[in-house]
């Protein structure tokens, strides 16, 4: 979350694919630290060095999509990047749970090794970017910050409506009593699928990205969030979580596309930092947001019901800037 807008600004600087390898290969050496090391606080240091090379990954492999495309591409790419990691996800969480099986607890961190052939390919394959005498001159400009810093409040909300149900799904499934953790592990996989599928979703209502699209993601959010305030049984509240993720796999990528359109190129690295910053935000506070929620209201299915609330009245907004939109067009 810190250090995203930082590996926005470096990529304007020094350029994208250079740092986006280093990046890599650094991510595979952080991540497979753990497998050596034994101190608790040098473990937790080799995991914050992590966060910090895939705050630059995040931010680098979402700029050169925007560098590479253009128009209905990159809105079809930037749905398949939302959709390829809630895939991955539920994938690689298999695989850890094998390799952790296979070679104890610390076997997971093995999969980190997987950024080692990333990085070559990226080597091989990725090209730096090149701004034509238009795009430079448009990128003269000063940073959209008016534009850009309110889209980032927006998505960093988003985040919130989606990390709450990933980060809390254990808890909010055990409204309806006790839950194992394979009902957990697959209702979370099904969570992860319907990420993948609002993604899909986007890419062919991409017509409408922008205020009408964020419209209909509250909206299904609102319901899902509603539902799971007034579940009265597992299935329903598994339902309501599933429906949340589709309306956030709708949301993410028409955030990420609409903030990008807004981006001259020269600041696009700037401006997808502060986008990433504000999701990997989002990520860290929604735990403690709800705690907060949840001590206000008295309990979590009232605090899920505030989120309800709160999800419904930006739906509202936003359909109202989306119909203002519409009439100004006219």
């Amino acid at each position: 979350a810190v250090f995203s807008p930082v590996a926005g600004w470096l990529s304007d600087l020094i350029g994208r694919k250079q740092l986006l390898v280093a990046a890599l290969v650094l991510y595979a050496v952080f991540g497979i630290l753990p497998w050596f090391l034994d101190d608790l606080f040098q473990i937790i240091a080799a995991r914050f060095a992590l966060g910090v090379v895939e705050a630059v990954i995040m931010t680098l492999a979402t700029v050169l999509i925007g560098d590479y495309f253009a128009g209905e591409r990159r809105e079809r790419w930037i749905a398949a990047q939302i959709a390829v990691g809630s895939i991955a996800a539920i994938i690689l969480i298999a695989i850890g749970g094998l390799l952790g099986e296979l070679l104890g607890s610390r076997g997971p961190f093995l999969l980190y090794l997987i950024a080692l052939p990333i990085a070559l390919a990226a080597a091989i394959g990725l090209f730096e970017p090149h701004a034509s005498k238009s795009e430079e001159a448009v990128g003269s400009q000063a940073f959209p910050f008016g534009i850009v810093f309110p889209l980032a409040l927006i998505t960093f909300g988003v985040g919130i409506i989606f990390y709450t149900v990933t980060v809390q799904l254990g808890p909010i499934l055990e409204k309806s009593g006790p839950v194992s953790p394979a009902q957990i592990g697959l209702i979370g996989a099904l969570c992860n699928l319907a990420v993948a599928i609002g993604s899909f979703a986007f890419h062919r209502g991409r017509q409408s990205a922008g205020p009408r699209l964020l419209t209909v993601g509250l909206a299904v959010a609102a319901i899902g969030y509603a539902g799971i305030g007034f579940a009265p049984n597992l299935i329903m509240l598994a339902a309501s979580a599933i429906l949340i993720c589709f309306g956030a796999g709708l949301m993410l990528p028409n955030m990420l596309a609409w903030t990008m359109r807004s981006l001259p190129p020269a600041v696009r690295g700037r401006g997808m930092g502060l986008w990433t910053g504000s999701f990997f935000l989002a990520q860290f506070l929604a735990p403690l947001v709800l705690a907060a929620f949840s001590g206000i209201a008295g309990d979590l299915p009232t605090a899920l019901i505030v989120y309800a609330v709160a999800a419904a009245i930006g739906a509202l907004a936003a359909g109202i800037a989306a119909r203002s939109a519409g009439t100004a067009a006219q």
